[in-house]
């Protein structure tokens, strides 16, 4: 039988709310997915109760649902019961009092140093189109270079000027989010690459990286030449610059470097930003131990 309250709630996010598809599917898996737990105790969905959704709650963790899932079936269920408020005359939410678990916070994915050395060094391997001007391939070996040695943020980097890199003292002038600036020291094969790649450009000032038209570089070209360089490459996943800032601060942490030190460099504001770094390390480390230790 048919719930009147469903029936009006769907209409109104499938008319109303422009819902996809999708959304109307997962909700309604979602409120199904309540209905079949409650069974023959589902009386309506206007005399539920708050405790029995902290126990459905509690039934759903025991099951071992990903916390992703359970906050998507308690999403579905308070945004039914908002709409009821809103329209349907309800009094109050049951559903608004049940606190969540939190969002899992995923791991990093980080590349190795030797997945680092084949994606640097393919800008100079791969053959020259004849159709680009000749110093695009030291261009994006310099802003790989670039990456990787200071674990800049994509927007960062976009908004670099020739005049934001100290080449006496091998340090670039980075600005952060809310405009704050730090000062990160850069790496020998950075600065090599930078200075390759300014020569052979004529990039003297302005913008420090630039298109093929000579304007600044955007996002989307930096996205392409990362697709173009991981298509030739033997790494089994896909690359964003954040990775390669990921890979930055991991790579730090593996080395010995402090906490404080890399939260800097990173320009995070928070201590608690930076240490999902080390939990990242601690699994290389029990990794490691894993396949090598005999009695692991």
């Amino acid at each position: 039988m048919t719930d009147p309250d469903e029936t009006a709630f769907f209409e109104f996010m499938a008319t109303e709310r422009s819902a996809s598809p999708r959304t109307l599917a997962n909700y309604r898996d979602a409120l199904a997915a309540y209905r079949a737990w409650r069974a023959d105790r589902f009386a309506s969905w206007r005399a539920a109760d708050t405790e029995e959704f902290r126990d459905y709650l509690f039934t759903l963790m025991k099951q071992g649902l990903k916390r992703s899932t359970i906050r998507l079936r308690f999403a579905a269920l308070r945004s039914f019961y908002k709409y009821l408020v809103l329209r349907g005359g309800l009094g109050r939410s049951p559903v608004a009092a049940v606190q969540l678990p939190k969002p899992e916070r995923g791991l990093p994915v980080v590349l190795s140093v030797a997945q680092i050395d084949e994606l640097l060094g393919m800008p100079l391997k791969l053959p020259v189109d004849r159709k680009s001007p000749p110093w695009l391939p030291l261009r994006d070996a310099a802003i790989l270079e670039l990456f990787y040695s200071c674990g800049l943020r994509i927007s960062e980097l976009l908004a670099l000027d020739v005049r934001d890199v100290d080449f006496i003292g091998d340090t670039v002038k980075v600005t952060g989010k809310g405009s704050k600036e730090r000062i990160v020291p850069i790496g020998g094969p950075a600065v090599n690459a930078i200075q390759r790649y300014r020569q052979e450009a004529a990039v003297t000032s302005g913008p420090l990286f630039l298109s093929k038209r000579r304007s600044r570089i955007t996002q989307q070209a930096v996205d392409l030449l990362l697709r173009k360089y991981l298509k030739h490459s033997g790494i089994p996943f896909s690359i964003s610059p954040h990775k390669l800032r990921h890979s930055f601060a991991t790579h730090m942490l593996d080395a010995g470097a402090d906490l404080r030190s890399v939260q800097t460099l990173l320009g995070h504001a928070s201590l608690s930003t930076t240490q999902i770094y080390t939990h990242v390390t601690r699994e290389r480390l029990k990794q490691a131990y894993d396949d090598a230790h005999p009695r692991a």
